[in-house]
């Protein structure tokens, strides 16, 4: 009897061929059909029919024969050995047809899904996995639905109103019903990513002019010419501009960047809705091998940058800004090797401080070559850009990366989007090598640049600390071949080493002749033929308006240049003094036995250009100059506390004071730190500190229109914390300027006349008078302009006696010994130096240039003055 055909059931082959052995006992399929004669062979099937091995596979297995192949096994044993875990399902269908294991099919289905959670998830997994997937595509179908519903139905234009609510009475009257009850309904939901926040600073009001601002700096001159013709031609465009697009652009201003104060330009804005036009920024920029204004302009830049307590953009009110640079490719044939590299750093840093506002591309040209055609193209593309701010009142919108400070490495292109670019570490260094390479002066000749250097890279020290260890430079602060070298020694310097210099001054020449000494020989007794004057530091912290050097010796906050042995500086500037001094031996009218005492130095006056105090041997210096017995007279300039402090005992102390307050200090001075008024005050309490061991001199340089009108009392409340031993007014010296133009340089009505300066020194004097100060006038110069207020300490039954017993102060300076300034009073202040004589040398004959001798004007109005 044939067995009943089961269902169709989808059963492995492998797991039939693994039954067919099982029941045959030859182990496995492959053996069995191994002994075989032919594929064709009749086998036995299961079912109780002959057939082929391939119509056997097809087959259904009936009930019976599958209960013998049981022979005493369980379903659980029989379906690990068979079929395996993952047939479970199949082989309990195939076995419910059949009736196979009807006693067990039941309970062991549910025995396995209690004791095995693995077979259970194999049993179920599939079904599992299909739901979960349709709940989350259904879930994130219900809410694309529901987003597009609600974007339907919002309402722009009563977005704007929410934004905006404070409409005028006229545009409220075009507010609907509808509308005002949305305003007044939910919050409005915000749909899709973040955007950018629309700066209102990017845009401005058509009532708002337009001002455009050039700056540049330059020191040979060139740059200045050129920024100077770019400056007619840009007016030129932009009045013809300024009619086509009916729109007001104020003449653009000239700036250089050596005679502005940072502050006032780069760091403090009104509010845009205050001012009457936006600015505008223009940077026409060389590049230096040496410290210059430009090294100062761009550590405020960076400073300003990471500053935590200024904002990130704090330029970011102004309209846009460009930079055209200057370079020379003979000495820096690529931009990776140094060409505009200054250039470049103001673009970067200005990109930061504005916010991304760079109008026009960074401009570059080889001063020798294409410069000038050059800066036509950038002129042309920068009044372009105007035209566009003035026509939109913005720059407009730019592509991902517009405005970024710094180029990205690289550029991905469409055929390598999948690929990875390897780091290119040459790139990357292209970044920070050029402060590690020479950098040679671009508006000078161009030089070969020297890579091989291995000193290229220096570190920064602060000068104002003490520190015991002080890393040399290779950097020079005044190479041979800079334009700052010769520009000193063309103004008369001898250039000793890398950073100091010597120069002999008028006086000195004029006491040669018997025509007069200066001031210092009528207050202290000090023969200006005989006085050295000299620096050991030419770079300074200031940029004073009155400077004598026109901003061509190098400033700077911090020491970075390679450093000099006092020995060095010492031989150096005695053998320049006595070299200039040998010049004069030929000039009519010198005198034989005053040439002769030239020869001996016997006082140095460290106050020729810079900050002596710069230089961080000065006490190793100083103690040179003792050693050989000259005395010496130290100016600074109140901005180094920590070096004022560790000073050791000169002959005299001066620190400048060139203004009351704090606002006055900052407009004449220009001080380079930002903690400058602090730096001040210690200076005073370290001098008020000071005043008993040596003599301390307040040195007042008057000037007209910035620190003489109402300061009166300012300069008694300095007077009065600090106490110094000798107060000197001087009124201040001319000696040109090519800053006049912007209203920052000084021109001949800065000077004051000496009656001026005299009317100061005695409301001064009544001023001190009036808080019982011990103060009074001793002593004159009509000459240099300048007069002394002395304390009474250095008073002796009623004379003054200013002078300087310099033999006793060399005494007490060997001795080792404490010693104060009353132990080195000299001998009295002769007659013709005090209060109303004129202070002139009787021994020499005063010499006018222009008309006749006349009556020195203080006799002239001594009685004047004592009435009032």
């Amino acid at each position: 009897m044939r067995c009943r055909k089961p269902p169709e059931l989808a059963l492995p082959r492998r797991l039939l061929h693994n039954l067919l052995a099982a029941r045959t006992g030859h182990g496995d399929f492959a053996t069995y059909h191994r002994r075989l004669k032919h594929v064709d062979a009749k086998l036995e099937c299961v079912c109780g029919q002959e057939t082929s091995p391939t119509h056997f596979i097809r087959c259904r297995r009936h009930a019976n024969q599958m209960r013998k192949l049981r022979n005493g096994m369980t379903i659980d044993t029989f379906r690990r050995k068979l079929l395996g875990y993952n047939r479970a399902k199949k082989f309990s269908e195939f076995a419910r047809i059949t009736g196979c294991f009807s006693d067990q099919i039941s309970d062991s289905s549910s025995a396995v899904r209690e004791e095995n959670p693995v077979e259970l998830w194999h049993y179920h997994r599939i079904s599992v996995i299909l739901t979960a997937i349709t709940i989350f595509v259904a879930f994130k179908v219900l809410v694309y639905l529901r987003a597009a519903r609600e974007n339907k139905n919002f309402d722009y234009k009563s977005s704007i109103a929410v934004q905006h609510p404070a409409l005028s009475p006229e545009k409220k009257e075009h507010v609907s019903d509808g509308q005002s009850a949305r305003l007044g309904k939910n919050p409005r939901r915000i749909v899709g990513g973040l955007k950018k926040s629309v700066l209102t600073k990017n845009s401005y009001s058509s009532s708002q002019k337009i001002q455009p601002f050039v700056f540049f700096t330059s020191l040979t001159g060139s740059t200045k010419k050129t920024a100077e013709i770019f400056v007619d031609s840009l007016t030129t465009g932009l009045r013809k501009l300024e009619k086509s697009q009916s729109r007001s652009f104020l003449d653009p201003e000239l700036l250089d960047i050596s005679d502005i104060d940072f502050y006032d330009y780069f760091l403090k804005f009104p509010n845009d809705e205050d001012v009457e036009a936006r600015n505008f920024y223009l940077f026409l920029i060389p590049t230096y091998n040496i410290d210059t204004i430009i090294d100062n302009f761009i550590e405020h830049l960076r400073e300003t940058h990471n500053d935590f307590r200024i904002d990130t953009a704090p330029l970011s009110s102004i309209l846009g800004y460009s930079v055209f640079g200057f370079g020379d490719r003979e000495g820096w044939p690529t931009e990776d090797l140094g060409f505009c590299s200054q250039a470049r750093d103001i673009d970067k840093w200005m990109a930061k401080l504005t916010g991304g506002k760079r109008a026009f591309p960074l401009g570059m040209g080889d001063s020798k070559t294409d410069g000038q055609e050059n800066l036509e193209k950038w002129k042309e593309g920068v009044e372009e850009v105007l035209r566009h701010v003035a026509s939109t009142g913005s720059l407009g919108e730019g592509v991902a990366g517009s405005g970024d400070a710094d180029e990205s490495d690289y550029e991905e292109s469409d055929a390598d989007q999948s690929s990875v670019e390897k780091p290119d570490p040459l790139r990357k260094k292209s970044k920070t090598q050029l402060k590690k390479y020479i950098q040679n002066d671009l508006e000078d000749i161009g030089r070969s640049l020297n890579v091989n250097s291995s000193d290229n890279t220096s570190q920064e020290v602060d000068f104002t600390t003490y520190s015991s260890k002080v890393s040399l430079t290779s950097k020079e602060m005044v190479p041979k071949d800079s334009p700052t070298y010769a520009a000193l020694t063309k103004q008369g310097y001898t250039i000793v080493g890398s950073h100091s210099g010597v120069k002999i001054c008028r006086w000195t020449k004029s006491a040669l002749r018997g025509r007069g000494s200066c001031y210092k020989y009528s207050f202290y007794g000090i023969a200006s033929h005989q006085c050295m004057e000299t620096t050991p530091s030419l770079s300074c912290s200031n940029k004073c308006v009155f400077c004598w050097r026109h901003g061509t010796n190098p400033v700077g906050t911090t020491w970075r240049w390679r450093v000099d042995p006092p020995e060095l500086i010492y031989n150096g500037v005695r053998a320049g003094h006595y070299q200039k001094i040998k010049m004069m031996r030929g000039v009519p009218g010198v005198r034989a036995e005053r040439f002769t005492e030239a020869m001996n130095i016997r006082h140095c006056a460290l106050s020729l250009v810079g900050e002596p105090i710069f230089y961080p041997h000065i006490n190793e210096f100083t103690d040179m100059l003792h050693a050989d017995h000259i005395s010496t007279f130290l100016v600074c300039n109140a901005q180094h506390p920590d070096q004022l402090a560790s000073l050791k005992p000169v002959t005299q102390l001066y620190v400048s004071i060139d203004a009351s307050n704090r606002e006055s200090l900052r407009k004449i001075d220009r001080p380079l730190h930002r903690d400058f008024w602090e730096r001040f005050n210690r200076c005073l309490d370290i001098l008020r500190d000071r005043r008993f061991e040596q003599r301390t001199v307040f040195r007042l340089t008057l000037t007209k229109g910035f620190n003489m009108e109402d300061e009166i009392i300012g300069y008694a409340d300095l007077i009065e914390k600090s106490l110094p031993c000798f107060i000197e007014i001087k009124g201040v010296t001319y000696c040109g300027s090519t800053s006049s133009k912007n209203g920052l340089g000084l021109t001949m009505q800065n000077v004051p006349f000496y009656d001026e300066v005299c009317v100061f020194v005695q409301e001064l004097d009544r001023e001190l008078s009036r808080r019982d100060l011990d103060y009074g006038i001793a002593a004159e110069h009509a000459h240099s302009c300048c007069v002394l207020i002395a304390s009474k300490r250095f008073q002796r039954n009623g004379k003054w006696h200013t002078r300087i017993d310099y033999d006793q102060f060399f005494r007490c300076l060997e001795s080792r010994k404490k010693f104060g300034p009353e132990d080195y009073i000299g001998l009295e202040t002769p007659e013709w130096a005090t209060w109303g004589r004129g202070g002139f040398d009787p021994r020499d004959e005063r010499v006018y240039r222009k008309g006749k001798n006349k009556v020195p004007f203080s006799l002239a109005i001594k009685p004047e003055l004592e009435k009032n």
